[in-house]
């Protein structure tokens, strides 16, 4: 099985016309849809307006060029790990439960070319790009000990940033800053000083997610890890493991927007209710049937205060 083939999906036509760019500022005062859910978490669709400024083909196309990058990079460095290592072969098999259940969340993960692969550094660090492009570094799973429950907690939760467009929102919110830069510009004769083509000077990677979109991808990535039989109380024990490591540890990659925090575990289990009969369901038992939950590491203790609680759209710092 080839990397870029592990965990595709089958493709299907997607109804409707495609999206239009730079749709217009008054978008933004369009309502808020809810998204349609039976069971498990109900979550508004927040800015869907304003990521339309960035066409999904653009982000996407970008992404896949990204990826493939930092692909070569490893290739370059020694430290892409081939189709056979073990560690490989088990996050592709936790990918193959989880994509099912993404579809619920975004019609279009459906076309996306799905691709899982493991980077072997000690950096804890892992990433969903925009089109389905994963990636895991060793030290996540290596020095976190995490558990498969675990590691789908932490696979969710990056595969949802995905689905819910969080990078594309980011981008698109740098596009209206730019337009105000062109304006001004413009006016004083600076020429087109402002403008910054997503495809030149922005890097997805580096686009720093807000608390809002942190707390929506824990909660999304919860519900799909849930549904596809990972137990959602793992997301604590994950995110508990997070507060033990330092940002030197870790790279500052990861940590300066993923950092643990008392608020943040308290918002997952103030949803545990809603994703708990998800993953009995899935488990094929009964809520009196659901054993005590055992984290296999001792002491954890709680996780620190973070930073970014105050202003849930100001990103986060460790």
């Amino acid at each position: 099985m080839s990397r870029r083939q592990c965990v595709r999906q089958p493709a299907k036509a997607m109804p409707g016309r495609p999206l239009c760019a730079a749709l217009g500022l008054a978008l933004v005062l369009l309502p808020l849809p809810l998204l349609a859910q039976e069971d498990g978490i109900r979550l508004e669709d927040r800015n869907a307006s304003i990521r339309k400024i960035v066409p999904l083909e653009d982000i996407e196309r970008q992404a896949a060029q990204e990826y493939e990058q930092i692909k070569q990079e490893a290739v370059a460095q020694r430290t892409l790990m081939p189709d056979n290592n073990p560690q490989l072969i088990r996050l592709r098999a936790i990918a193959r439960r989880l994509l099912p259940e993404t579809v619920r969340w975004n019609e279009r993960a459906r076309q996306w070319n799905w691709e899982v692969n493991l980077i072997n550094t000690r950096q804890v660090n892992a990433f969903c790009m925009p089109g389905g492009k994963i990636a895991f570094y060793a030290g996540l799973l290596d020095r976190l000990k995490l558990t498969d429950d675990e590691v789908a907690m932490a696979m969710g939760h990056e595969i949802a940033h995905a689905l819910r467009e969080h990078a594309r929102e980011r981008a698109a919110q740098s596009e209206i800053t730019n337009l105000g830069a062109n304006v001004i510009s413009q006016l004083f004769g600076f020429g087109n000083l402002g403008n910054m083509a997503l495809g030149t000077g922005a890097h997805l990677l580096t686009l720093r997610f807000s608390r809002a979109d942190e707390t929506e991808a824990d909660l999304v990535g919860m519900d799909i890890a849930a549904r596809a039989g990972y137990d959602p109380r793992s997301s604590v024990s994950l995110w508990q493991k997070m507060g033990t490591v330092t940002q030197s540890q870790a790279g500052a990659e990861f940590l300066s927007t993923h950092p643990s925090g008392r608020s943040r575990i308290a918002e997952l289990e103030k949803h545990m209710p809603e994703v708990l009969p998800l993953y009995v369901q899935a488990r094929n038992m009964t809520m009196s049937e659901l054993p005590p939950y055992q984290a296999n590491m001792k002491n954890l203790g709680d996780a620190p205060v973070d930073s970014g609680d105050e202003d849930k759209q100001r990103p986060l710092k460790k």
